[in-house]
């Protein structure tokens, strides 16, 4: 039977940057027995479990390879705090939005067959079930958690991943799910930054890390005297797509990002420019983009 689609990504109009500057994602990360020297291999404090299917996500990684989620439960993984949809919106809206958890175990990616025969690669994600009957009754929730479920896997596998996702109404996994370690007590996988910060995003372990900025030249044209346009060169050895880019030209202002947290860079002009005349574009094979921004006339 052919796979039907039940929603897409806009299940609701949901920024993701400020979702993301709003969440505390904790993962469970999957750990198996490790020996030390001579000693007998010791297990963390845990237990073994295979999750119950749930819902499956179909999206495309930035290879253009087809991409499985399978949303899938266990009653290991600690459940949320119990929140109403109201509530939910005002930590979304709140301007010191009150942290708020959600467990989930990530695990390790295995290779399947899709139903045209093709090969993919399906990750499973165990959230608490109490947690998932919420979000198949109440659609915010279940918007809130794929933002964060697709950052955590960005983020933890280094890809990236197209929020033109599609949620299968007819598949509940792909293939067989896999059995994961899950520690009785886990580390922190994405760490919240305050909203008016920069969007960091990091390993509690490896500590803070600041996104990096790209290299970039701006000149002025023509170089003498009052220039006509500003050409900008920013280098992004990091980036493959357009896809995956942000960016805001102001008056006298450039913000620049990269999905998922390769770079960032906000920066003033010298000159006040015509914004609705300003084009950009990327070139792929030298992965720079390049940005030419009109002068409005000297006053």
């Amino acid at each position: 039977m052919a796979e039907r689609a039940e929603s897409d990504s806009s299940l609701l109009n949901l920024d993701d940057e400020d979702l993301y500057r709003r969440l505390l994602l904790e993962s469970l990360e999957k750990e198996g027995a490790a020996g030390l020297g001579g000693l007998q291999p010791q297990e963390p404090a845990g237990r073994r479990v295979v999750p119950k299917p749930g819902f499956c996500v179909k999206t495309k990684a930035d290879s253009d390879q087809k991409v499985f989620i399978n949303v899938c439960t266990a009653e290991e993984v600690p459940e949320p705090r119990d929140i109403n949809e109201q509530e939910l919106r005002e930590i979304l809206e709140s301007e010191d939005a009150e942290k708020y958890r959600i467990s989930m175990s990530i695990g390790e990616p295995h290779t399947e067959v899709d139903k045209s025969g093709k090969g993919c690669t399906a990750y499973d994600v165990i959230v608490n079930p109490n947690f998932y009957d919420k979000m198949q009754k109440q659609d915010i929730f279940k918007a809130f958690f794929l933002v964060v479920c697709l950052e955590g896997l960005e983020q933890k596998y280094q890809m990236l991943l197209s929020r033109n996702y599609t949620i299968l109404k007819n598949r509940r996994c792909l293939g067989v799910l896999q059995e994961q370690f899950l520690r009785t007590k886990s580390k922190p996988f994405i760490h919240e930054m305050e909203r008016d910060s920069s969007s960091l995003i990091s390993e509690v372990d490896s500590g803070e890390t600041r996104i990096p900025e790209p290299e970039y030249t701006i000149i002025k044209e023509p170089a003498e005297g009052y220039p006509e346009f500003l050409v900008a060169e920013f280098k992004l050895p990091a980036v493959r797509s357009v896809r995956f880019l942000t960016l805001d030209v102001g008056e006298d202002r450039i913000v620049l990002g990269a999905r998922p947290d390769l770079y960032h860079l906000d920066i003033f002009l010298p000159y006040n420019i015509n914004q609705e005349e300003s084009g950009a574009q990327f070139n792929k094979k030298t992965r720079i983009l390049t940005l030419t921004m009109p002068v409005q006339p000297e006053s």
